[in-house]
C-alpha cells in the first residue's frame, strides 16, 4: 500500500477511536517507521492490539498527560493511561528541550503503554545533536537466572548518537535472544523458532512457538542479559513509577487492566564536554571500519547503519501489507 493512503488509514481507524488527529498522527507515523526498517513485528502487526485495548477502555484514547517539572533537567509525566506512542513523543520532545536549556534532560513516564520501537524515540535526540538513553520494561518474558518462570519482560536497551554523518548511531536491542513479536509472528503462521532462544513451561528447549510463549524466552549472555533485563526494570519500572517485578501486562492476551508500563530517557548534548565531538566520534568510527574484517564481510557497520539502508530502500516503494493484516485493516474499518 502506498504509504500515505496507509497513514491516512490509520489516523482513520484511531480517529474513529475518538484518538485526536495529532494523537492518531503521531501513532500512524511510528507505526509506518517500523515497517519501513523492517521491524513489522512493531507495526502493523499491533496495530489491531491498539484498538482491541483501547474499545476495552484499557489505553486512555483523550488522556490529561500531566507534566511535573521537578527541575529545568528533570521532569516526571503521568501518561494517563494514554497510548505509548503519545507518551513517548511527549516525553522525548520535554527531554530535547530540558537538555538544551541545561545540556541534560531526564524524563521519567508512568501509566503508559507499549510505545513501538525504542530507537525512533533515541533518533529524534539525535537530529538534534544529542546523545540519548531509551529504556522501558514489559510484560514477563524473561526468566530470572536460575528461575523456570518469566517475570522480566524483554526489556530493549537503546542508546543513540550523533556521528558527524546523516547516518545516526543507533543501538536499539532486546536482552532477549530474540524479540518476543517475532515468536508471535512464528505462532500465528505455525513456523519453528530457532534453537536455543526459549524454553517452554515445563523449563525444557523447545521450537515451538506456541510453547515457547506458554514458556519463557532466554536472555542474552546467560545471567548477564537477566541481570540488564533486572536493571531496565528498575530504571523503568520501580524508578518511575511504573509497574515492575512481572506487574506489567500483556497487551494482546491481558485484558484485566491498564499496561502502566514506565519508560525513561535520557538526552545529553553531545558537545556538552568536548566541542569537537562530532570529529571525535567520526574518528572512532574511521578506526573501527579499518580494523581487519572476515573474508565473508564487505565492510564493518556501526549499530543504526543497516536500519537506515532497509529505511532509504524501503521507502522507494509500497509497503508490502499481509492479508491477515489486511483483513484486520477493513474489520476496523467497518
Amino acid at each position: 500500500m502506498e504509504k500515505n493512503k496507509l497513514k491516512k488509514t490509520i489516523i482513520k481507524i484511531f480517529h474513529k477511536l475518538k484518538l485526536p488527529k495529532k494523537h492518531a498522527d503521531i501513532c500512524a507515523d511510528a507505526i509506518i517507521n517500523a515497517e519501513l526498517v523492517g521491524a513489522q513485528t512493531h507495526g502493523l502487526s499491533r496495530l489491531k492490539m491498539y484498538c482491541d485495548r483501547i474499545q476495552k477502555k484499557l489505553i486512555n484514547p483523550r488522556p490529561r498527560i500531566k507534566l511535573k517539572n521537578i527541575s529545568q533537567s528533570v521532569t516526571h509525566i503521568n501518561a494517563d493511561n494514554s497510548i505509548g506512542f503519545v507518551a513517548a513523543d511527549t516525553a522525548i520532545k520535554k527531554a530535547i528541550n530540558n537538555a538544551k536549556k541545561t545540556g541534560i534532560g531526564l524524563v521519567a513516564v508512568k501509566n503508559s503503554g507499549h510505545y513501538g520501537m525504542s530507537g525512533y524515540y533515541a533518533e529524534q535526540a539525535v537530529k538534534k545533536n544529542m546523545i540519548a538513553l531509551v529504556f522501558t520494561n514489559a510484560p514477563p518474558a524473561i526468566a530470572p537466572h536460575g528461575a523456570i518462570k518469566s517475570l522480566f519482560g524483554t526489556n530493549p536497551i537503546c542508546f543513540g548518537s550523533p556521528t558527524g554523518s546523516k547516518v545516526p548511531f543507533i543501538l536499539d536491542t532486546s536482552v532477549s535472544m530474540i524479540n518476543r513479536g517475532k515468536i508471535r509472528v512464528a505462532s500465528r503462521s505455525n513456523s519453528k523458532i530457532p534453537e536455543g532462544v526459549a524454553l517452554d513451561k515445563y523449563g525444557n528447549p523447545t521450537t515451538d512457538a506456541k510453547k515457547a510463549l506458554e514458556g519463557v524466552q532466554l536472555p542474552i549472555a546467560g545471567f548477564r542479559g537477566s541481570g540488564l533485563a533486572w536493571m531496565v526494570d528498575i530504571l523503568s519500572g520501580v524508578y518511575t513509577g511504573g509497574n515492575h517485578g512481572g506487574k506489567v501486562k500483556d497487551p494482546f492476551d491481558d485484558f484485566s487492566g491498564p499496561q502502566n508500563i514506565g519508560h525513561l530517557f535520557i538526552v545529553m548534548k553531545a558537545n556538552l564536554f568536548q566541542s569537537n565531538y562530532k570529529k571525535r566520534i567520526k574518528e572512532n568510527i574511521k578506526r573501527i571500519k579499518k580494523l581487519p574484517k572476515l573474508k565473508r564481510l564487505k565492510e564493518i557497520l556501526y549499530p543504526g547503519e543497516n536500519k537506515f539502508r532497509r529505511y532509504n530502500k524501503n521507502y522507494k516503494s509500497d509497503i508490502k501489507i499481509p492479508e491477515s493484516i489486511i483483513e484486520d485493516i477493513r474489520t476496523l474499518l467497518k
